[in-house]
C-alpha cells in the first residue's frame, strides 16, 4: 500500500497543474463569486415552501412575493455566470500580460452580458424569453466567459485599439480602447447566433442542454456518481483541493438537478434527480470530503492513542461543520497508507446509499441548496424538504461509515499506542516548526501594524490560522491582524496586506500568488499539514510565524 501511495503522490504535479487549468479556475471563480446570491434565493425558497411540509400553506399573494425574489436571483444565474466567469478568467490573463498593458474586466464583464443575451437567450416581442436566463443557461454561461476575454486578449496583444491624442483624459481614452474588441465581441456572437439557429433551428442554450443530456444522466448513475465523488476523495487524499478540480465540471449539473427537484416537488411529483450540491456536502462529504465524521468521532472517544483522542476532540466540532482540513492534516488522514481504502470508498458507499433511498425507497432528494457549513444531518434534512427517510438515512450513513472506517482505525491507533508506550510520544507530537521560540519582542517594534491575508479554496480553513493570530496578537499585546478569504478573493486588495499565507492545500499556488504579488511589497508562503495545524492551534506561535516570515521577507528581498 504504501508503494502505491508513493507512485501516486510522485503524480501530484499532474494532478496540481490540472487543479491550476486557467479555465477550471474560472468556472470554479465564477461559482464561488455567485454563492450569496444562490443562498440567499435558496432562503426565499425554505420560507415559501419549508412550512408545506407540516401541512402549512402561505396564501398565494405572499407565496408571489416570496417567489419574485427568488426569480429576480436565481432567475438570471445565467447571465451573472457569464460575467462571473469572464471575471476571472480575464483577471488570469492580466496576470501574465504585462501591467501597463491590462484587459478592461468591466468592459469583459459587459460584454459577456451582451454575448449571453445575445447567443443564450431566445428574442420575444417586445423582450426576451427568460427560459435560459437561470440555471439552463449554465452552459452558455461558461462558453461566453471562455471566448469573451479570448477575443479581448487578442486585441491587448496586437494591439488593436482606436488611438486618442495624448490629451484625452485616461478614462475617456480607455472607453475608445474597450471599443474594438467589444465590437469584435459582440458581431462574434451576432454572428454566430444567426448561423446556429439557421442550420440547427435551435437556441444555442437548448442545443448545448441536449448535447449534454446524456452526460447529465451518466452522471447521476452509480458509475458516474462513483466516479465524481471518488476522485474528489483521492485527490484530496494527495493532499490537492479535490472540488477545485472536480466541481468545474459539475457545477452546472448541481445547479440544475436542484432547480428541477424542486419544480418536480412543486408539481407534486417526486423528486428524483441525485447529484446536486446537497449530494456533496450532507451525503458525500459527511464530516468533509472522505465522509470524516465518524472517523473523527471515533478519534475523540474511541481512540486509546493520546495523539488521536485529542486529535479528534480538538477537531470534533470543526468537522461536524463540514471544516475537516484539522483532522485531514494533522491525525493525518491525507498520504496516509492505512486510510487510503476507506477514505475514497465511504464517500462513494455514501451516494450509493442515497440514490438507493431515492430510486427504490422513493425519497425526494434534494430540492433547496444550504449553505456547506450546516452541519451533515441537518443539511440532509432540512435539503430534502424533512423527507420522512432521511432521518432513517442518516443513521445507516453513519453506520456503513462506522463499518468502513473502523478496522483501519483500529490498526493505526493500536500503532500509535505502541509507540507512544515505547516512550516515543513526544517524537509523535513534536511540531515541525523549527522556530518555535522565535523572538516576537525582538521584531515587534520595527512593525508598527502587521496586516496577514490566510488563503485558502473557500475562506473556512483559512479563517483557522486567521483566529489563532489575531487571538496570538491580543494575548502579546501586539497590532496583527488576520484575515481569511477564498483564493482569488485577494487580487483586488493584495496592497492592504504584508504577508499572505496559503493553506496546505493551496501549496500549489505560491508561484502564481508571488507573480500577483511581484509589483507590491507583499511577503507570501505556503504552509504544510501539520506545520498549519499546529499553528492554528498555537496563537503564540503564529504570530511569531508572522514576523518570522516578514523579516525573512525582507532580508531575501
Amino acid at each position: 500500500m504504501k508503494a502505491m501511495i508513493d507512485r501516486i503522490e510522485k503524480m501530484k504535479p499532474l494532478f496540481e497543474k490540472i487543479s491550476n487549468n486557467s479555465y477550471l479556475r474560472a468556472i470554479r471563480d465564477g461559482f464561488i463569486s455567485l454563492i450569496p446570491v444562490i443562498l440567499f434565493s435558496s432562503f426565499f425558497l425554505l420560507v415559501a415552501y419549508v412550512p408545506n411540509a407540516f401541512d402549512i400553506y402561505w396564501d398565494s399573494g405572499i407565496e408571489t412575493i416570496l417567489m419574485k425574489a427568488y426569480n429576480g436571483s436565481m432567475g438570471i444565474l445565467g447571465i451573472l455566470m457569464s460575467a462571473t466567469v469572464t471575471k476571472s478568467l480575464t483577471e488570469n490573463f492580466n496576470s501574465k500580460l504585462p501591467k501597463m498593458n491590462q484587459i478592461n474586466s468591466t468592459s469583459t464583464m459587459t460584454a459577456a452580458f451582451i454575448g449571453f443575451m445575445i447567443i443564450g437567450v431566445a428574442p420575444l416581442d417586445g423582450g426576451f424569453a427568460s427560459d435560459y436566463m437561470g440555471t439552463k443557461g449554465l452552459m452558455t454561461a461558461f462558453i461566453v466567459g471562455f471566448v469573451v476575454p479570448i477575443i479581448y486578449r487578442f486585441c491587448v496583444v496586437k494591439n488593436l485599439k482606436v488611438k486618442m491624442p495624448e490629451e484625452v483624459p485616461g478614462n475617456i481614452s480607455q472607453t475608445f480602447k474597450d471599443l474594438i474588441p467589444i465590437t469584435l465581441t459582440t458581431v462574434f456572437f451576432w454572428v454566430f447566433d444567426l448561423g446556429f439557429r439557421q442550420y440547427v433551428g435551435l437556441g444555442f442554450s437548448e442545443k448545448l442542454i441536449e448535447v449534454f443530456q446524456p452526460i447529465f444522466t451518466a452522471a447521476d448513475g452509480y458509475l458516474g456518481l462513483g466516479l465524481i465523488f471518488g476522485a474528489m476523495a483521492f485527490f484530496w487524499f494527495i493532499g490537492i483541493h479535490g472540488p477545485s478540480i472536480v466541481e468545474p465540471a459539475v457545477a452546472a449539473i448541481y445547479i440544475t438537478n436542484v432547480e428541477m427537484n424542486f419544480q418536480f416537488y412543486q408539481n407534486g411529483e417526486h423528486a428524483p434527480k441525485i447529484l446536486s450540491q446537497g449530494l456533496q456536502y450532507f451525503v458525500a462529504t459527511l464530516g468533509g470530503t472522505g465522509a470524516t465524521l465518524v472517523i473523527t468521532l471515533m478519534f475523540a472517544f474511541l481512540a486509546k492513542s493520546k495523539q488521536l483522542k485529542t486529535m479528534g476532540r480538538a477537531s470534533a466540532v470543526p468537522v461536524l461543520f463540514g471544516v475537516n482540513e484539522p483532522i485531514l492534516f494533522g491525525a493525518p488522514l491525507v498520504l496516509n497508507p492505512i486510510f487510503f481504502l476507506p477514505f475514497i470508498l465511504a464517500p462513494i458507499a455514501n451516494v450509493w446509499i442515497f440514490k438507493f433511498f431515492v430510486e427504490v425507497l422513493g425519497m425526494n432528494s434534494f430540492i433547496y441548496n444550504l449553505p456547506w457549513t450546516t452541519p451533515g444531518p441537518i443539511g440532509l434534512i432540512l435539503g430534502t424538504g424533512f423527507a420522512g427517510l432521511a432521518i432513517g438515512l442518516m443513521f445507516v450513513l453513519l453506520a456503513v461509515d462506522f463499518i468502513l472506517y473502523f478496522p483501519f482505525f483500529k490498526a493505526y491507533d493500536s500503532e500509535l499506542l505502541a509507540k507512544e508506550t515505547a516512550n516515543n510520544e513526544e517524537e509523535q507530537s513534536t511540531t515541525i516548526l523549527e522556530d518555535k521560540n522565535f523572538a516576537i519582542e525582538s521584531v515587534k517594534d520595527r512593525h508598527s501594524k502587521t496586516n496577514v491575508l490566510v488563503l485558502c479554496a473557500n475562506g473556512a480553513t483559512s479563517s483557522m490560522l486567521a483566529n489563532a493570530i489575531n487571538k496570538g496578537a491580543k494575548e502579546t499585546n501586539i497590532t496583527v491582524h488576520g484575515t481569511a478569504m477564498a483564493y482569488g478573493q485577494h487580487k483586488d486588495q493584495i496592497d492592504a496586506f504584508d504577508l499572505i499565507i496559503l493553506a496546505p492545500q493551496m501549496a500549489a499556488m505560491l508561484d502564481e500568488l508571488r507573480g500577483d504579488a511581484a509589483n507590491h511589497k507583499v511577503h507570501t508562503v505556503s504552509t504544510t499539514g501539520l506545520e498549519y495545524i499546529n499553528l492554528a492551534k498555537s496563537p503564540i506561535e503564529a504570530v511569531g510565524f508572522v514576523f518570522k516570515q516578514i523579516e525573512e521577507g525582507s532580508n531575501n528581498a
